[in-house]
């Protein structure tokens, strides 16, 4: 069985493994072409001109140099001690003083909870475009010392909402590419309404937001604890509702500031 320390690591360098077997299967395509190319100019049957091997010669050269770089990378993290990976994101997310102390309660409060699984609920409406490049890091580190399995990833906005599961890379990555990040509705009540039906009652939920809910919550049908992040910390009517779903459901709210 592996280590708790070997997991976390794993986890944290997960997409850099994502990103160099995408380019392994560019570099054995491109390779693959020039020999096919090559065999055929040999049999008379190709049209492609010596300037064209050339180009996917070199392009192959490149794959193969970008292939390199992503091992050293991960090497790098392979070697480096996880917890100082982690701290680094969290100190340029801007995490100090109540922030951070904060945060760790959260992560505790996750921790205690019955259930192995959690399951984030992002606002995607176009308030929230802003704040995903560093709440992606943030969001992995939350998963990781929670030590719960990160079991779904859904985004709301405008009356709709979708869910992605499979390894952590990959529904960070559907999130960034397939969520909408516009629109002005934060249909929370109805993204509850759909993941309860259709998606696995999980540990814990956690709700990640700028704005109020603009629909109805229907509190007492959510069936498990959510804990709430109201990325809007000066906005009254955000914290209380945040609150309140957290208050109702079990949870905990937690307020953080992003620098």
């Amino acid at each position: 069985m592996r280590s708790r320390k070997s997991q976390d690591t794993a986890s944290i360098y997960e997409v850099f493994s994502d990103m160099a077997l995408l380019m392994l299967a560019a570099f054995i395509f491109l390779l693959a072409m020039i020999l096919l190319v090559s065999k055929m100019q040999g049999s008379g049957e190709s049209e492609l001109s010596k300037a064209e091997i050339a180009r996917l010669e070199s392009a192959l050269a490149k794959s193969n140099a970008r292939n390199i770089e992503l091992l050293e990378e991960m090497n790098t993290l392979a070697g480096s001690d996880s917890s100082a990976q982690m701290e680094k994101v969290l100190t340029a997310a801007g995490f100090s003083g109540k922030g951070r102390k904060d945060f760790e309660l959260m992560v505790q409060g996750l921790r205690a909870l019955p259930g192995k699984d959690l399951h984030l609920m992002i606002d995607a409406t176009g308030s929230m475009h802003g704040v995903t490049s560093f709440l992606i890091p943030v969001l992995r580190v939350i998963a990781i010392r929670s030590g719960k399995h990160l079991s779904a990833v859904s985004w709301y906005a405008d009356m709709k909402t979708d869910t992605f599961t499979g390894t952590m890379g990959a529904m960070f990555d559907q999130l960034m590419q397939e969520a909408p990040f516009i629109g002005g509705k934060e249909t929370v009540g109805h993204a509850f309404d759909t993941v309860t039906k259709s998606s696995p009652i999980p540990g814990a939920y956690l709700l990640i937001g700028d704005e109020a809910p603009t629909d109805t919550v229907h509190y007492h049908a959510i069936s498990a604890p959510v804990f709430t992040l109201p990325l809007g910390s000066s906005d009254t009517s955000t914290r209380v509702s945040f609150e309140k779903i957290a208050e109702i459901s079990g949870g905990r709210m937690l307020e953080l500031k992003f620098r």
